[in-house]
């Protein structure tokens, strides 16, 4: 039986559907049914195994609701949900995600209006990624692969990959997601690592997994760990990844928290003119650079204009989503922030108050 077509022109020559997977989401699916429905053909939920009200709540939003056996690979989960969609385009979300802003670019999609005459690509939509705790909230950027055309599946059992041949294309959907949060996280901890551990054995050289792995270190304050992970994946990895610049800058972060400053440096000099349009490179930097001069104060004085400098820089660069794993403020508040304090600290008022906090 076709599933109704919530209010939407029928004359459209292309159809697309919400895919989801979700267990136990009954906090949030709601939100993200909600707020897609306007905009979609048809709402695909595959459950995989919930013990709370997601699947009465799905159905309540007029989602199509089906059922499969978790087996420990995230792929196969979606690539279950997308063989019930008929749907010739696919925008898969995270029930902890829902849509902000450009729904209407999907209804232009559909008739294949304006820039999305030619239809040879995959999608990527920004994603606004909250996370921390109730003292402060920051919010980080990632561009991820969500818009599929039709026949488009999944590879990796964690952190899965869309596998495709088509030109990846941006497009301006605003996508919020709050999974990253501390209360978030908590329920989840341990499900990833198991995960990521099981594919680093069969794939030990995967400069992605690495990558993962060592994110979920930092995310447990584990910052020794990822930085072994974050090495490997450096070292057999590149700027033509997407996720590269969350990567050095991670590990610039992690390098600062371990105190290896040295080799800190020495990879801010090698990714500098790759990432030298990034305020959140300059802006770890700084606090790398800040740090050092901190631990080492017999030779802070020659640091001191470098650490300005670097966010300065952040300011003059302004904001940037569109680096992978940028975080809101870098280019512009936290900089102002991380300036007041350092001119405050070193006797530099008149400087320290242009960037007091503004009201």
């Amino acid at each position: 039986m076709p599933y109704p077509a919530l209010g939407l022109n029928d004359t459209a020559d292309k159809t697309i559907a919400l895919v989801m997977i979700a267990r136990n989401e009954a906090r949030c699916i709601g939100r993200c049914l909600k707020s897609v429905a306007p905009w979609v053909d048809r709402m695909i939920v595959l459950d995989t195994g919930s013990s709370d009200q997601t699947i009465a709540i799905a159905r309540s939003f007029g989602a199509e609701v089906y059922h499969f056996t978790w087996c420990d690979d995230f792929s196969a989960a979606r690539n279950a949900a997308l063989d019930h969609s008929p749907a010739d385009w696919n925008l898969v979300l995270d029930a902890d995600e829902w849509l902000m802003s450009g729904g209407p670019l999907l209804r232009m999609l559909c008739q294949q209006k304006g820039p999305f005459a030619d239809q040879n690509f995959v999608g990527a939509v920004l994603v606004e990624s909250s996370f921390g705790n109730n003292q402060r909230i920051d919010e980080a950027a990632s561009w991820l692969t969500r818009l599929l055309p039709k026949g488009v599946r999944f590879n990796g059992a964690v952190h899965e990959q869309p596998v495709h041949s088509q030109p990846r294309r941006p497009i301006d959907l605003l996508v919020g997601h709050d999974g990253y949060e501390k209360e978030q996280l908590e329920r989840k901890k341990g499900r990833n690592q198991a995960l990521l551990e099981k594919a680093l054995l069969a794939h030990p050289d995967d400069p992605y997994l690495h990558y993962q792995f060592g994110k979920e270190f930092e995310v447990a304050h584990g910052y020794s760990q990822a930085c072994g992970h974050y090495r490997l994946a450096l070292s057999r990895s590149g700027p033509a990844q997407s996720w590269h610049h969350d990567l050095v800058v991670r590990m610039l972060f992690c390098l600062k928290k371990t105190g290896q400053f040295e080799e800190g440096l020495t990879l801010a000099q090698t990714m500098q003119a790759h990432y030298n349009g990034s305020p959140d490179y300059y802006f770890v930097l700084g606090d790398l650079l800040l740090d050092m001069a901190l631990s080492q104060p017999d030779q802070a004085a020659h640091s001191l204009g470098l650490i300005e400098e670097c966010w300065l820089t952040c300011l003059q660069l302004g904001e940037r989503p569109e680096w992978e794993g940028a975080v809101k403020g870098r280019g512009s508040f936290l900089a102002r922030h991380n300036l007041h304090v350092f001119y405050t600290s070193i006797g530099a008022n008149d400087k320290a108050a242009l960037y007091a906090p503004l009201d």
